[in-house]
């Protein structure tokens, strides 16, 4: 239970419009980097393997493999140095950590895709696509 005070006090440093996304989605962090007087933005891809915390204290961790090798980085949300979230590819996932992908390699680190529902079909739930066969998921549609 967190204290209605704190919460209070927290609500000032919140962001008006949280990123919206989901554990296995593949992003984009747009980070503000500040070097001396210049300022760049520097771009972060890679798989949402975890979120965590609540209110000014939600993290979430994006994996991506560089030069053969795994880099993960843990990002603040509501930070104001990330500048943007972009979500490029829904990942459907069952879990809520996906720490087992720390093990796998190549193309087993890839994740099913999540499809929108089409616009004539309200309350359908959402159509997955293998990302291994996505041209027989295709001609079967």
């Amino acid at each position: 239970m967190i204290n209605r005070i704190i919460e209070h006090v927290e609500q000032a440093h919140l962001k008006a419009s949280a990123p919206q996304f989901d554990i296995g989605d593949t992003v984009d962090v747009h980070t503000r980097i500040i070097e001396g007087e210049k300022e760049r933005i520097q771009v972060f891809s890679g798989t949402v393997i975890m979120r965590k915390g609540r209110g000014i204290n939600e993290t979430f961790t994006v994996r991506r493999i560089v030069n053969n090798e795994g880099v993960e980085r843990i990002f603040p949300l509501h930070s104001p140095f990330i500048s943007k979230v972009v979500v490029r590819r829904s990942g459907e996932s069952r879990r809520a950590k996906l720490f087992y992908l720390r093990n796998r390699v190549g193309k087993a680190v890839r994740l099913t895709e999540k499809r929108k529902a089409r616009k004539g079909e309200e309350g359908a739930e959402p159509q997955t696509q293998s990302a291994a066969q996505p041209e027989l998921a295709a001609s079967a549609t």
